[in-house]
């Protein structure tokens, strides 16, 4: 294997395509895979090599990327890919998969000699197609030559938590992570839905508030969005949200602790995604408040 070694994406959704293109500009020799080929196809311009199988994708790659919607959908196209992989080849699995999965991915990499790499990245749209995502990373020293370029192409920086990739340490940090921006999203769009029952100006709230310890970049950005109805295209989507809010409770009854916020959050979301908004910015958990869908904002 070279300095640049070869990379195989599986996964070109919002997050994947932006990291594969991310990849390709760094110079590193990119493959790219995703179930609906068409999303991926616009990658060839970058130049990555589209790929019809995952096991086409993964035939000589020194790294394989995994960045699909679960912990469930990549071991499956893991599994697909299977008969290319050879030992030794580096498996950084970027998807946010929580810590029920972990022991099935881990021990599909030990079946098949893969170094395992536990590695969830943190950051939406805008820092993935910037190259400055935070990734989270665990697992061992002896292979992170190949897997710091692909880090490097793709993050900001690299945040190492541990050297035993099945441990989920990067996974548990990722959980922690988002518990907190979910719940600030969530709060977001119920400061604007009550503000809107009340009568009141939502930026006389942000003028209350500015310059304070309440204040808070994201929860302006966020409050914007729906704001200025700009919740498509989304930077994180109210589907996958539901998704990982959800994995976020499962973690908590896991470790004996009850999270009514993030159960409360994972609900408002699915509500807003069965309105009809579960391909807009999460941010649209603001609609929730509310009993049927409304596409006037606050």
């Amino acid at each position: 294997m070279t300095d640049k070694p070869t990379v195989s994406v599986l996964g070109t959704g919002i997050m994947g395509a932006a990291m594969a293109r991310n990849l390709c500009r760094a110079g590193l020799e990119v493959r790219v895979w995703n179930r609906t080929r068409e999303k991926a196809e616009p990658l060839a311009a970058d130049g990555a090599r589209v790929t019809g199988t995952p096991a086409e994708a993964v035939e000589g790659a020194d790294v394989v990327l995994t960045m699909l919607y679960d912990g469930a959908t990549a071991l499956e196209a893991m599994r697909d890919a299977a008969p290319a992989l050879r030992p030794g080849t580096v498996w950084a699995q970027c998807t946010t998969a929580g810590i029920g999965l972990l022991t099935d991915l881990a021990a599909f990499a030990r079946e098949h000699g893969l170094v395992f790499y536990d590695a969830p990245v943190l950051g939406t749209r805008q820092p993935a197609e910037a190259g400055q995502l935070t990734v989270l990373a665990a697992g061992p020293e002896e292979g992170r030559s190949a897997v710091t370029p692909v880090f490097d192409a793709v993050g900001a920086k690299t945040v190492w938590t541990g050297d035993d990739g099945a441990a989920g340490s990067a996974s548990r940090l990722k959980l922690v992570a988002n518990s907190w921006v979910l719940a600030t999203t969530a709060a977001a769009g119920e400061v604007l839905a009550l503000s809107q029952a009340l009568g009141v100006d939502p930026q006389g709230f942000f003028d209350l508030i500015e310059g304070g310890p309440l204040d808070m970049g994201y929860l302006r950005a966020k409050a914007a969005l729906v704001l200025d109805g700009k919740l498509s295209p989304p930077s994180f989507a109210v589907a996958t949200a539901v998704k990982d809010a959800r994995l976020i409770v499962a973690a908590g009854e896991h470790g004996g602790v009850r999270l009514d916020v993030a159960a409360a959050t994972a609900e408002r979301l699915a509500r807003a995604a069965a309105q009809g908004h579960a391909d807009e910015d999460m941010a649209a958990a603001y609609f929730a408040s509310f009993e049927e869908k409304s596409g006037e904002g606050a």
